[in-house]
């Protein structure tokens, strides 16, 4: 029994030595970043510091000084439902990552085992046994040697993985954070517009008096009257329309933050700063900045893996299993010297034939891996456009501005030229309309030329990568 035993241990030795001495043997290959030219115009400009902080590297609680808007964003980082679903796709990734890196061990496994058989009397055994009894204690182990890197290309294939869920969840805190800062500038928005609103409709209100003196005098028509009235209640119908935007605004950013629908305290639109000092970067800092980006390589290296593993396929694999414990057929002498077994098997198992599943497995894999590879540049070009598009809305915004507030200042000053003509018997009713609709139409667009400027900075600090560090 001894040399039985011996003999077994001597055969599993040399097979492992074989499989040491054949580990060293890869076909896996390594993973490089494809060149890409995408990366040389992305932006479509010329303006860009080689040696200056792109804003991307400013922290959130840097880019977002209003105190309400920063709360608001610690808020919705802790409690937004998408961030929360998120947290526990990494944990997914993360036990698939710890399985793949167990790969490397062997599986082993116990077995404690009593067996009744009762014999019939015309079996081999069943003129000698009506019944036999047997007892077993023991436990097998099967490991197979990494040679051609297939346990390795699943491992780096699941630490790839679980990369990209991370980089994902940085980009869902990204989006999330430029969420919550172009909500919370739209219901800043709405408030100076209902402010105006309001303004408007008081001195429509007087207007109102003011006009019906004068037809009471004959200097205007009915006419003029129900005009002035009409364009009073349009102003009151603009003001029910700015509140119920406000509500479903505010209902907006409270599902950001993950709480239920309460009034939201803030600041004013007039008190928001912007960072003059806007910088980029270089194109391929977006490989490094930009979460969907970077989730998108490492998609590209998880299929990259598999691809490996789906090749290894091809190769033999060489397995190791041993067996051993105890085995009885009385209970009493389960545990004697004599009880023990022992057994090692190893050995290289070679597809031959199957169907072509091997075959098709690698086809796909790299079909797959090919599918990621593109994907990779489409989300590069993608990020490139949407730097591209922000940065040019923040500067056309920022040149129009000027212009907008040097319209309201023309238009009010018609306003109040043309009420004064009317009263004094110079000027037609209508010029007087026209002004005042004017007016406040080019009062409304300072203010939403002013929430452009602002929503232009954040998408531009979402697009370069901004928020998640």
């Amino acid at each position: 029994m001894k040399s039985t035993i011996n003999k077994n241990f001597s055969i599993g030795a040399l097979v492992l030595m074989l499989a040491l001495t054949l580990q060293s043997c890869f076909v896996a290959k390594d993973y490089t970043r494809p060149e890409l030219e995408e990366t040389e115009h992305l932006y479509r400009t010329d303006n860009l510091p080689q040696d200056s902080i792109s804003l991307a590297d400013v922290s959130w609680k840097d880019m977002f000084k209003d105190q309400y808007l920063a709360q608001y964003i610690e808020e919705g980082l802790q409690n937004n439902l998408d961030i929360r679903v998120a947290i526990q796709q990494i944990a997914i990734a993360n036990a698939y990552m710890k399985q793949g890196k167990a790969g490397y061990l062997p599986t082993l496994t116990g077995t404690a085992q009593a067996t009744h058989q009762e014999l019939s009397e015309n079996s081999q055994f069943g003129g000698f046994f009506s019944s036999v009894d047997q007892y077993e204690l023991s436990g097998s182990l099967s490991w197979e040697a990494d040679i051609w890197g297939k346990i390795r290309s699943n491992k780096r294939a699941g630490e790839a993985s679980y990369l990209q869920t991370v980089a994902a969840h940085k980009a869902v805190k990204t989006e999330l954070i430029s969420a919550i800062a172009s909500t919370y500038y739209q219901l800043l928005a709405l408030d100076e517009q209902l402010e105006i609103t309001e303004r408007t409709i008081a001195t429509r209100d007087s207007s109102v008096y003011t006009i019906k003196a004068l037809k009471d005098a004959g200097n205007v028509t009915q006419v003029a009257v129900d005009q002035y009235i009409a364009q009073f209640n349009n102003a009151k119908a603009l003001k029910v329309d700015l509140q119920a935007a406000i509500f479903r605004t505010e209902n907006t950013l409270n599902f950001l933050l993950g709480r239920p629908a309460e009034p939201i305290e803030r600041s004013k639109l007039t008190e928001q700063q912007l960072d003059e000092n806007i910088t980029l970067g270089v194109p391929a800092t977006l490989l490094r900045n930009r979460p969907d980006v970077i989730a998108s390589e490492y998609n590209l290296i998880n299929a990259f893996e598999l691809t490996n593993v789906a090749k290894s396929n091809f190769y033999p694999s060489l397995t190791l299993t041993a067996s051993g414990g105890f085995q009885s057929l009385e209970l009493d002498k389960l545990f004697n010297a004599n009880s023990l077994f022992a057994t090692v098997i190893g050995g290289l198992t070679q597809p031959i034939f199957n169907q072509r599943i091997i075959k098709t497995q690698h086809e796909v894999a790299k079909a797959q891996q090919e599918q990621a590879l593109l994907n990779f540049k489409k989300t590069l070009l993608t990020a490139g456009n949407e730097v591209s598009n922000a940065l040019y809305v923040y500067n056309a915004e920022t040149e129009k501005f000027e212009y907008r507030k040097n319209e309201v200042e023309a238009l009010r000053q018609a306003e109040a030229n043309s009420e004064e003509l009317l009263q004094n018997g110079l000027a037609n009713y209508l010029d007087l309309l026209t002004a005042r609709e004017s007016a406040l139409n080019a009062e409304l667009n300072v203010i939403d030329n002013k929430l452009q400027q602002l929503l232009s900075v954040v998408t531009l600090y979402e697009a370069l990568g901004g928020g998640w560090k």
